[in-house]
């Protein structure tokens, strides 16, 4: 005890030194290294400012020097402030009480000198251990939540295996300055408010549609030319596009996020979100122009499906289902015990595609339906940085969408994929050198709904390249009942199902379509064709099948 008795004493007399200065106060600046699973992770450190009564967290990684983390002994009290999008200060305070409390339990130990009591608490159903000293005048804890005003913690560990120590207590004047507490609190909020903030702050949201209407029947005056960031509306108004100036984010994942309801509607429709490339002669862009006779044949009657010398379909990002009739019929059907949502939400990690994401490019939403009040759709892509353990190194990326038989402009009498009774879909490539782990992204739903159609109906989907068979599976979603509190309209038949409850040719009313990812290892440079083979259902009077298929090759340089 002698030696932090004199420590003590000499940081008193350099307090008495300084008392006649209001800017300088006896401190500390303690320095905690990050350890997961016994490995340093140099990015977690923290260090605590302390002057007094009051502490403040300095984050080692810059990620998290958004938020500012404050305690105040005096006060007892937590505080946590950042600031929205907009520059407004938010702030959550938070008593010591209001923690959960740690227990004192046996066992001592000795950190970087300083005698050190145990303690236990449980935080969320995570075991916390931390050793803390009261041989210094100091409080302060490397993590807010963690027995803060029990005294100095000098070591936590959360479930055995999430580490912070001490590896520095620097017992020194402090500055104001180095203090930085913060002069105005700015809005007090609640919990929930601030973390909501917290975790918008981590990400980048761009906003491409915003409760746009996709309807048919409406008129539209649509400005002249190709302006950014105007809503365009095409295809009777089934399909909204728009230019936007994308930002070159080194993201470690991108999502689409659509959130979508009825606005009169009552029906599921296929939904898709898409990019056009237009680094050929032609692209889908003349299509919605100038009519579907705009973009290239294929079998005589499909247009713009194929990839060609000159021009490249859609580069599908996202395929949703609208289920029926979500918002819009909430009210006018009730069912006692069922809590309709007011809204679906589908969100797609797109990461893969985020190359094809950079600078001007043009991003366009699908709904078919033939209805005046249609739907309501909102468009964002949301850029999370990446994990510092995962492997950032720079690649180039190739990416070509090759087909699409998605008749995005359904209502402007783009054929529906019906190609697959007569033939298969075929499509033949020019495979560049020099690119490896080259794969097809492949996404493909069934419809014709009626018990005779492919919707309702399994059948085999079989990729070939060169003649030679590399993939081939049965699309088909079970999992459509999960999604009953979306669909309000749907049908209800006599032995109690619901029409969205029904398994399906992989889609389900109110939920996406994954894409399948298929490895194409043994694919050489040069010219090679791609078919795509499904055995489509007959026809029955009025009734038909189609299949909306999408494929694009990706690869690296």
């Amino acid at each position: 005890m002698r030696k932090f008795s004199f420590v003590w004493m000499t940081l008193l007399a350099t307090g008495t030194a300084l008392a006649q200065s209001k800017s300088v106060q006896p401190g500390a600046e303690v320095t905690y290294a990050f350890k997961y699973n016994g490995k340093d992770m140099p990015d977690g450190g923290i260090q605590l400012i302390i002057k007094g009564d009051k502490a403040r967290f300095k984050p080692l990684n810059a990620v998290n020097k958004k938020e500012l983390q404050l305690l105040d002994n005096k006060a007892k009290a937590t505080y946590q402030q950042i600031s929205d999008k907009d520059g407004h200060l938010l702030t959550f305070k938070k008593a010591f009480a209001d923690y959960e409390q740690a227990e004192l339990v046996p066992g001592t130990d000795t950190i970087l000198g300083y005698p050190c009591k145990k303690a236990k608490l449980v935080v969320r159903s995570n075991s916390i251990d931390i050793w803390y000293t009261n041989t210094l005048p100091f409080k302060g804890t490397p993590v807010q939540g963690y027995a803060p005003g029990l005294g100095l913690v000098l070591r936590s560990i959360r479930n055995g295996n999430s580490e912070y120590i001490a590896t520095k207590v620097d017992l020194r004047d402090v500055k104001d300055e180095e203090l930085q507490w913060p002069v105005a609190m700015g809005q007090m909020v609640d919990d929930a408010t601030y973390l909501r903030q917290v975790i918008e702050n981590r990400f980048t949201t761009i906003s491409i549609f915003n409760q746009e209407q996709i309807s048919w029947g409406n008129e539209h005056h649509d400005p002249a030319g190709e302006q950014e960031n105007v809503t365009y509306h095409y295809a009777g108004g089934t399909v909204i596009l728009k230019k936007v100036k994308l930002p070159a984010l080194n993201a470690g994942t991108v999502f689409a996020e659509v959130a979508q309801f009825s606005n009169g509607d009552a029906y599921d429709r296929t939904g898709s979100v898409f990019m056009i490339p237009k680094d050929k002669k032609q692209s889908f862009l003349d299509g919605l122009k100038n009519g579907v006779s705009a973009l290239p044949v294929y079998h005589e009657k499909y247009r713009g499906v194929t990839a060609t010398d000159d021009y490249l379909p859609t580069l599908e990002l996202m395929r949703f289902f609208t289920p029926f009739g979500v918002n819009h019929y909430n009210q006018k059907v009730k069912i006692k015990g069922y809590q309709w949502a007011d809204s679906a939400v589908y969100r797609q990690d797109i990461t893969e595609l985020q190359p094809r994401l950079n600078g001007e490019v043009w991003i366009g939403v699908f709904v078919g339906n033939y209805d005046k009040g249609g739907h309501k759709v909102s468009l964002r892509l949301k850029y999370y940085p990446g994990d510092n353990d995962r492997d950032t190194t720079d690649k180039e990326h190739w990416i070509m969408p090759i087909f699409n038989t998605t008749n995005l402009m359904e209502m402007a009498s783009q054929e529906y994929g019906t190609m697959f009774g007569k033939d298969s879909l075929e499509v033949t490539v020019n495979i560049p050198a020099g690119l490896r782990n080259l794969r097809l992204r492949y996404t493909s739903t069934g419809h014709g709904g009626w018990g005779g159609g492919d919707e309702f109906n399994q059948k085999l989907n079989e990729i070939f390249v060169d003649g030679n068979r590399v993939y081939h599976f049965i699309p088909w979603r079970t999992d459509c009942g999960n999604f009953r509190l979306l669909n309000p309209s749907s049908g209800n038949f006599g032995n109690g199902l619901s029409s969205s409850d029904l398994s399906r040719s992989n889609w389900c009313p109110g939920s996406v379509t994954e894409p399948v990812t298929i490895p194409l290892p043994d694919l050489t440079p040069g010219v090679h064709t791609f078919k795509v083979k499904i055995p489509l259902g007959e026809r029955e009077g009025n009734s038909f099948s189609a299949w909306n298929v999408s494929g694009s090759l990706l690869g690296e340089k």
